[in-house]
């Protein structure tokens, strides 16, 4: 982050200082969590549905916070009130703010080039692991900010942008949405230089009155790109491939996909254990990819990524070399760890829904093929009235595809279990448990030497608990396609 002045983050967000708050104290930092605040940092009470970061100012404080953002000045005498404040009347709305003026400052200060140059993606699917990849071809390149594990909503976001400072190259944005107007808050603080949609799918079906309302959501970055922006589309998404037409003149499209017309594409696709190599086309130029990541879908993220990069001025081949080397970066996306037994384990427990998780049981099918294949998964949240048909076919599809084992963990994922019993799954083939710790009880009774096991859920379904106490108890162990997580 750049150093601010508290008289400056002030003039920022519109806010005044309070309490013991000194307009000469610099700010060197901004965090969330109490626990992260250190010397130089501001901090930033967000109040929220169970917390509140009000009631941890003080922690923070001492842990070296010299500055707190809040919605209110506390009254009486000591205590918090003697605490230096920034008071404004909507704490998430000024931390927006505060990141939309000091990425304009920095952008300010090269106008023939803009730095850092900003790239955005959205989609139903794929936007985390698209993220990781243009990370790791960036930072090859210069300094890069890219979020940690999926801050991509009105708080994560501008905490990202907030890690930018004089020498960063290139920011890498995932912006979320599970309402209409979201994405366009978010590039209103960071508007992009290009703005890539993957995929519009089944997720976030509550919130946007079905997937016509996500499809327009998603087509609403496109909206921010400035003259000389890049739009860049999925060819093999009809949807994605519709947004074209709502692009304004002056700013360039570029396509990716396996379609034949598509701009940037794979040729030649060879997928070996679950992972894809193919040719990565553009124009005239070709160069062989082999990814490490897990999972056919993959290879949509990997386009999607070599797109981007190019339209921001890659080379192929250093894209091509880039692709090759990304291990998975975020936790619980995809991380496959080899336990003790020769167990093999899938952990993709921190988001799912319809079209992940059918991208998830035929990585799970073609990891295991000659191996017993066993599926943990829980409920696939915010699918609105969809979400008993969406959970029953994912069932049935575990039958189809022939998964040896399925659990299904909670009552909002019981559908699951009872697809699976209407599709032919008999014996103890299918199962049902109410809670993670129950599906623990479950594997350790039930596990074989040689296993493949598969992990996945919304995040709210807590299964990443049990990814976690699966690898805890099975001691040390090596990781495949996966990558520990390094801030960028």
């Amino acid at each position: 982050m750049i150093a601010l002045t508290a008289g400056e983050a002030a003039q920022l967000v519109g806010g005044r200082l309070a309490g013991s708050a000194s307009t000469d104290t610099v700010v060197t930092s901004v965090v969330t969590d109490s626990r992260e605040a250190g010397p130089g940092s501001l901090f930033v009470a967000i109040r929220g549905e169970r917390l509140d970061g009000h009631a941890h100012a003080a922690g923070a404080v001492e842990r070296g916070a010299v500055l707190v953002l809040a919605d209110h000045e506390p009254g009486g005498d000591g205590g918090d009130a003697a605490l230096p404040f920034l008071v404004v009347p909507d704490t998430t709305a000024a931390l927006g703010d505060l990141a939309r003026g000091v990425l304009a400052r920095l952008r300010s200060r090269s106008a023939r080039e803009p730095r850092p140059h900003v790239v955005a993606v959205t989609g139903s699917v794929g936007k985390t692991t698209t993220k990781d990849l243009l990370a790791h071809l960036f930072s090859a390149q210069g300094p890069t900010v890219a979020p940690v594990r999926s801050f991509n909503n009105e708080v994560g976001l501008p905490v990202t942008v907030l890690r930018c400072d004089e020498s960063t190259t290139d920011l890498v944005l995932e912006m979320g949405a599970d309402a209409p107007g979201n994405i366009d808050y978010l590039t209103r603080i960071a508007p992009p230089d290009v703005a890539c949609v993957l995929v519009v799918g089944n997720a976030h079906l509550a919130g946007m009155g079905g997937v016509d309302g996500v499809a327009a959501e998603k087509a609403s970055i496109l909206a921010a790109l400035p003259e000389g922006g890049t739009a860049v589309l999925n060819a093999d998404d009809q949807r994605v491939r519709a947004m074209a037409e709502g692009v304004a003149p002056g700013r360039r499209i570029l396509t990716f996909g396996r379609a034949a017309d598509a701009d940037v594409r794979a040729d030649d696709i060879v997928v070996t254990q679950a992972r894809v190599a193919f040719t990565l086309v553009s124009g005239a130029e070709r160069a062989p990819v082999a990814l490490r990541l897990v999972g056919e879908h993959h290879l949509t993220n990997a386009l999607a990524a070599a797109a981007v990069a190019l339209a921001s001025g890659l080379g192929l081949a250093d894209v091509a070399t880039g692709l090759s080397s990304a291990g998975a970066a975020s936790p619980h996306r995809m991380a496959v760890s080899e336990l003790g037994d020769g167990v093999t384990l899938i952990d993709d427990s921190y988001n799912a829904n319809p079209d992940s998780m059918r991208a998830a049981l035929k990585a799970l099918v073609a990891l295991g093929r000659g191996r017993r294949t066993v599926a943990i998964l829980g409920e696939m949240r915010e699918l609105g009235p969809d979400s008993l048909l969406a959970h029953d076919a994912v069932g049935r599809l575990a039958v189809r595809l022939d998964v040896d084992r399925l659990l299904v963990v909670g009552t909002p994922a019981r559908a699951m279990f009872t697809g699976a019993l209407l599709e032919g799954s008999f014996g103890e083939e299918a199962a049902f448990v109410e809670t993670p710790d129950d599906a623990l009880a479950w594997w350790e009774a039930n596990r074989q030497p040689g296993d493949v096991l598969l992990v996945k859920s919304s995040n709210g379904a807590e299964l990443y608990r049990l990814a976690d106490d699966i690898v805890a108890a099975s001691g040390p162990t090596s990781k495949t396609g996966h990558e520990p997580e390094v801030p960028q």
